[in-house]
């Protein structure tokens, strides 16, 4: 892309995998999967490192990098500050945590999307992707850097 004329570029890491319900219904604990959330930490590391490479080699090279990871984490480990109240259980599926079985027309769904941070197995509700977009463009560090994509489009 750099090649074809594109300078300015916004990378969104991946969120912590391990705690989305499909991995929680996989763990006896309901808890986080620590593997998945390590794989999902290393790959953001290696991106983060990667693009901080290309930009001080490629010098009119900008980018915004949001930690998808750390910002939905913030929402997983404090949910009463962000207005969710549920934050295992996918608002639509079938069986424990609505994770055994994928989302589907007969589906149980829960009575508030707001509240949810997971729509399914694996897909924020759109209360949390709001949240997150409204971090990846108007945030600050840690959630976004060197700047936030509002900063970028600004240049």
């Amino acid at each position: 892309m750099y090649n074809l004329g594109a300078r300015k570029f916004v990378f969104i890491g991946t969120g912590p995998i391990g705690c989305c319900p499909a991995q929680r219904h996989q763990n006896k604990t309901r808890e986080c999967s620590v593997e998945a959330n390590y794989l999902s930490v290393q790959y953001n590391k290696g991106a983060s490192s990667l693009l901080q490479e290309m930009s001080a080699e490629l010098s009119d090279m900008s980018y915004s990098y949001f930690d998808t990871y750390t910002a939905l984490l913030e929402y997983i480990n404090n949910p009463g500050a962000y207005g969710f109240a549920e934050v295992k259980a996918a608002c639509c599926g079938l069986g424990d945590l609505n994770a055994k079985i994928a989302c589907l027309p007969i589906s149980s769904y829960c009575s508030n999307r707001k509240d949810h941070i997971f729509w399914d197995l694996f897909h924020p509700t759109e209360a949390t992707a709001g949240m997150l977009t409204s971090a990846a463009f108007d945030g600050s560090v840690p959630y976004v850097y060197p700047m936030n994509i509002r900063q970028l489009v600004a240049m």
